[in-house]
């Protein structure tokens, strides 16, 4: 009986470390499999210390020991593998060796076998996939209740003398091997607990954070304003479940959502020094309303007791700020706090995304406005001459002249959307071409053959109508009669070729192989939004041809 309670009080005192082991950071590598070297050195560490701490508080009979050696070795073999369940068996064993009795070598021998036999189901269960039985107790019963029959074994065969050995045998073998399986039972226990608190609060919070990341995707890229940012605010509102959220820029408030909602105001500007010192200094102030005390700027009676600020950057320059609340006397969760900084980051990031779009929408009406500058002066200078000598011997020539001009500027007011069809594009290439084909009566034919399965797709505006100008200025114009423009498509292995030719063959490649300004802007916007495959290519023969091209890939 005295047996049985000090194996207890030994179990008890392995629980109670198991129990604070789990609350430490040291525990988490054993909670995975893992075969990194430093987590391999952490589990021979440990359970190592529980092996000596198991013969040390050992109970002395005839000369022996009966311990809880063997928790330490049977569960460093279990999360460590057989090299590991080895070394910490045979550190145990060692140590034990050292104190002598008739049963040191016998002992010895044993704790080594038992962290070899963890080690050996180690590698038998992750070798055939099922390693999370590893953390199931039962298991561990099992093993740990084989392993100490063996020890009972092997102290029968090596101790000497037989007889005094099977004496001890007869007291020890069965408390010894319940104490200790469920010992190694409830230790295991523990830690799957510990294990499965953990794994729900990562699904938890990698749950919420997925749901809020997917249901704020696209929102801030028409800008960061009190419109989007009420969106933003009511989606975090309702996925944490806080007291309340604001989103500020470095001005006011952009967006209110929850407790206090009747005072703090959108579009009023910040009165809380720490949402302003939080920005000033760029860093994540939390107000717990214990240690750091937090009281509404706005209103004395507001029941919001805590608050949580985190900057909002676009690149490395803080914009405004999120802050999640509580009410009084309810404290921000864990998860919320680290989630908190997570929707930061993704926020920031979408900020900075939708600043980078801004600016290549400017940077696309920029060049689309440089190319109807470049077009449209000598154009209308040549269309207002051509109108001018028509309009005395055809007047009703010239009034459909006059038409077409202002269907062509009409359509460069529509072309200032970043992409258009092809139809569309070939109308406003037309409405030009009717100026042109005026001005130069018969010295210019135009012949365009697109497939009709093409004239849906779309294309970056203002693509054709430079091509053909182009055409016609460094071409057509210095052929005396003849002149033709072709536009067409043809199929090729990257997808739909679309060409403008002219047959005068006078192009001339500008120096450093640039194409001008023009040329470079048409071929950016196609390399821009079909891929570098479909940059604009210039080829031509002297007095023969020049083509210009480009692909259109198919999916």
């Amino acid at each position: 009986m005295e047996l049985v309670i000090s194996l207890l009080q030994q179990m008890c005192v392995y629980l109670v470390l198991a129990y604070m082991l789990s609350k430490t950071p040291i525990i988490l590598p054993l909670l995975n499999i893992s075969h990194r070297l430093s987590h391999r050195i952490i589990c021979y560490v440990l359970f190592s210390g529980f092996c000596i701490l198991g013969t040390y508080f050992g109970l002395h009979i005839d000369d022996a020991i009966a311990n809880t050696r063997a928790i330490g070795a049977v569960m460093g073999g279990l999360f460590g593998g057989p090299v590991v369940g080895f070394a910490v068996g045979l550190t145990g064993g060692i140590h034990r060796y050292t104190l002598g009795g008739f049963t040191d070598l016998a002992c010895a021998i044993s704790t080594t076998a038992e962290g070899l036999i963890g080690g050996l189901l180690h590698i038998y269960l992750v070798n055939r996939n099922r390693a999370n039985l590893l953390f199931n107790p039962a298991v561990v019963f099992a093993v740990t209740f084989i392993a100490e029959i063996v020890q009972m074994l092997l102290l029968l065969l090596v101790a000497k003398p037989f007889h005094q050995a099977y004496d001890l045998v007869s007291v020890i073998a069965a408390p010894m091997i319940i104490s200790n399986s469920v010992g190694a039972m409830l230790f295991m226990s523990i830690l799957q607990d510990r294990k499965t608190i953990f794994e729900r609060y990562s699904a938890t919070y990698s749950r919420r954070a997925l749901t809020i990341a997917d249901r704020c995707v696209g929102i801030l890229h028409t800008g960061f304003n009190s419109e989007n940012a009420a969106k933003i605010a009511r989606i975090v509102y309702e996925e944490t479940q806080v007291g309340a959220v604001a989103i500020t820029d470095n001005e006011k408030i952009l967006a209110f959502v929850g407790i206090g909602d009747d005072h703090h105001i959108p579009e009023t500007r910040i009165s809380s020094q720490s949402t302003l010192d939080s920005m000033s200094q760029d860093h994540i102030i939390y107000l717990d309303g214990v240690e750091h005390p937090y009281q509404c700027s706005l209103s004395p009676t507001c029941k919001l007791g805590s608050a949580l600020i985190i900057p909002l950057r676009s690149g490395d320059e803080v914009v405004g700020t999120i802050k999640l609340y509580e009410r009084k006397h309810k404290l921000f969760s864990t998860i919320n706090m680290s989630m908190a900084e997570g929707i930061a980051q993704l926020l920031s990031s979408q900020i900075l995304f939708s600043g980078y779009l801004q600016q290549k929408s400017l940077l696309t009406q920029s060049e689309i406005k440089l190319l109807q500058a470049q077009v449209n002066p000598h154009f209308l200078f040549n269309a207002l001459n051509t109108i001018s000598a028509v309009i005395r011997r055809n007047p009703d020539k010239a009034r459909e002249l006059i038409q077409n001009l202002s269907q062509f500027f009409r359509s460069n007011l529509k072309q200032n959307i970043e992409t258009v069809t092809l139809r569309e594009e070939l109308a406003h290439v037309n409405a030009y071409l009717s100026i042109e084909k005026a001005r130069f009566t018969d010295r210019l034919n135009v012949d365009i053959d697109i497939d009709e399965s093409l004239l849906d797709i779309q294309l970056p505006s203002f693509t054709l109508q430079p091509l053909v100008e182009n055409a016609i200025k460094h071409g057509i114009s210095n052929l005396l009669e003849g002149g033709t423009i072709r536009i067409y498509s043809d199929q090729s292995p990257d997808g739909c070729t679309i060409t403008v030719e002219d047959n005068a063959g006078s192009y001339q490649t500008p120096e450093h192989n640039h194409k001008g300004l023009g040329m470079e802007i048409v071929t950016k916007r196609l390399e821009n939004h079909f891929g570098r495959d479909s940059s604009l290519k210039i080829t031509s023969e002297q007095d023969q041809f020049t083509k210009m091209t480009f692909i259109i890939p198919t999916a």
